[in-house]
């Protein structure tokens, strides 16, 4: 099975680029089968990662950003894919 996490983030004011740089540089251990990297208005920041396991399984996250980096606590979610009708 498939699942998808999802980790969000927004920057601190005028830290954005910061913000996406400290994203990018975190390596998961192991990697996941994808990852793709967004960013938005606001300073916003996405990173999902999807993996082969069971959306209850215990995989690497992305940790939370140092103090001052970032607004508020960052937001993640599980996703599981859904076949289209």
């Amino acid at each position: 099975m498939t699942v998808a996490l999802m980790w969000e983030a927004r920057a601190a004011h005028g830290r954005g680029e910061e913000l996406l740089a400290w994203a990018r540089a975190q390596r998961l251990v192991p990697g996941p089968l994808r990852r793709e990297t967004f960013r938005a208005p606001q300073d916003r920041v996405l990173v999902i990662t999807w993996w082969d396991a069971a959306p209850d399984a215990t995989l690497p996250e992305l940790p939370e950003p140092a103090d001052g980096l970032v607004t508020r606590a960052v937001h993640r979610w599980r996703f599981e894919p859904v076949d289209d009708e």
